[in-house]
């Protein structure tokens, strides 16, 4: 079982850690046992019946594998305090010794969308980053997803450059970098 990890509580939103076992149950294809694992019902909307968010899963439970002791820096489900629905998913690419560097990244269930959660949870994950070290924060948005765009804007994030993704192609990649302290 994998050490205990720690949600990260906004306005709205708990942002839970996906359990190691979770994640291998999700890429098994049991959703129900997964929901009866991570203690929360996993809407029919995640995973993605086209098989969308497999790759997001597999990559997870890898790293989780990797460095169990850090899960915190990967996947979470996004939990809306008012009724405990699943809303979404966010989290970190990983750790960021893992993957180079602080690397944020959440996707809103569409009957969800339109409230802000996005911004919410991203705000969220940058906040905690910063609490534990972290200076700079990195999202990676395609240029074909204005709504994600928007989420990392809102946020004071810049584009400092582009990439190409295996997975997703092209993509803009934003940077937050938190002020350092004034000088007493």
């Amino acid at each position: 079982m994998s050490p205990a990890a720690t949600p990260i509580r906004t306005l709205r939103l708990s942002l839970v850690p996906l359990l190691e076992e979770t994640l291998a149950t999700l890429v098994a294809g049991d959703r129900r046992e997964a929901s009866r694992l991570q203690g929360v019902e996993l809407p029919a909307g995640f995973p993605a019946a086209d098989g969308s968010d497999d790759f997001f899963l597999r990559v997870q439970l890898e790293r989780v594998r990797a460095d169990p002791d850090h899960r915190d820096w990967c996947g979470r489900l996004m939990i809306r305090l008012s009724d405990g629905a699943v809303v979404g998913r966010c989290g970190f690419h990983g750790p960021p010794w893992a993957v180079g560097r602080a690397e944020i990244g959440y996707t809103v269930l569409p009957a969800y969308r339109g409230q802000g959660l996005a911004t919410e949870a991203a705000a969220g994950l940058v906040e905690w980053a910063w609490e534990q070290g972290e200076r700079t924060v990195f999202a990676s948005v395609a240029p074909t997803n204005p709504a994600s765009l928007a989420v990392v804007r809102k946020l004071g994030f810049v584009q400092t450059g582009s990439q190409i993704d295996d997975i997703d192609g092209l993509e803009l990649v934003f940077e937050l970098t938190r002020a350092a302290p004034a000088a007493s």
